[in-house]
């Protein structure tokens, strides 16, 4: 499980729509027996408190646009837990019951390279995928790209951690602008390296 949030870009603004949880869901959809992801709401998850491991059913629809969301399925409803998990892990990778995203917000993140995030951050609950939209130039706010980022929300200290390269956006007239460093540093610097 992971927030789902959404980041919108033009040239150096960036903003977030914190949008609900992502539910990475090894079973059975249309019959057909698979590894698969559903957007939840962050009513559902206050409500159910969705954690890895446990045995949940519900419907759901595919997602209409791809460009907008991680998940392949949304709009979530009659979900209900059959089953909670009894397992422990421990960190890293931080498993469990994910934090409100409010949690979220709060931290703060800081650019997580996409391999690392696929290989070791991907069950993490401070390890997030994002669906970007950028605006290339605000006069002409039709003219949108689509792209995936990947981001850390969790401490400082943990040894998974990769930045990966920094995150170019492009504006109008070719312009392009590069969030350097300090953009996450200055994002997370209210919180201690464990934290």
């Amino acid at each position: 499980m992971q927030p789902r949030i959404r980041l919108h870009r033009s040239f150096d603004e960036a903003s977030h729509s914190y949008l609900g949880y992502v539910l990475q869901i090894e079973g059975k959809i249309n019959s057909e027996e698979r590894e698969f992801s559903v957007a939840a709401g962050k009513g559902a998850q206050a409500k159910h408190a969705f954690q890895p491991g446990d045995i949940v059913r519900g419907a759901c629809a595919s997602v209409e646009n791809s460009n907008k969301e991680t998940a392949e399925f949304y709009k979530a409803s009659g979900l209900k837990v059959m089953a909670r998990a009894q397992v422990s892990w421990e960190p890293p990778p931080w498993q469990g019951c994910p934090p409100d995203l409010g949690t979220y917000r709060f931290r703060g993140h800081r650019r997580l390279d996409a391999r690392t995030y696929s290989a070791r951050c991907g069950p993490c609950v401070w390890g997030c995928r994002m669906p970007v939209e950028i605006t290339i130039d605000q006069w002409n706010p039709e003219k949108v790209r689509y792209r995936q980022e990947t981001f850390c929300y969790g401490p400082k200290s943990c040894t998974f951690y990769r930045p990966g390269p920094t995150r170019k956006v492009p504006g109008r007239k070719g312009m392009v602008y590069e969030e350097e460093d300090w953009v996450d540093e200055e994002a997370t610097d209210h919180r201690g390296p464990d934290e």
